[in-house]
């Protein structure tokens, strides 16, 4: 699991040069379904280390519409919205080339 804190993705929406994207794949779409994937798959850590933590505070009571609040879960949840999004940490991983990925149409068949 990859520590999101110390990314150095930008915490707002940030412009960018659509010729800087696709140097590396050649195609500005496949360019975005490789990090469109790569976000997904961040969102996802970040769901489940949250709902790991959140775990811990979870019980259950007979009536639902009782809320109980903790501090230390409002903290943690706070922390997690501070967090930059999933996109824009998936793009900064694949601009500094964190981030593997091949296309199965581009590999060579091996030749017998």
């Amino acid at each position: 699991m990859m520590d999101y804190k110390k990314t150095r993705a930008a915490l707002s929406t940030v412009t960018r040069n659509m010729d800087d994207l696709d140097k590396d794949t050649g195609n500005i779409y496949e360019t975005v379904a490789i990090v469109a994937k790569r976000s997904n798959q961040i969102a996802k850590e970040i769901k489940e280390e949250l709902d790991r933590k959140l775990e811990e505070f979870s019980f259950y009571a007979d009536n639902f519409e009782e809320v109980f609040e903790n501090r230390e879960q409002i903290e943690i949840s706070k922390y997690y919205e501070r967090l930059p999004k999933p996109t824009l940490i998936a793009m900064q991983e694949f601009i500094d080339g964190q981030v593997y990925y091949r296309n199965p149409n581009k590999v060579k068949p091996a030749v017998k």
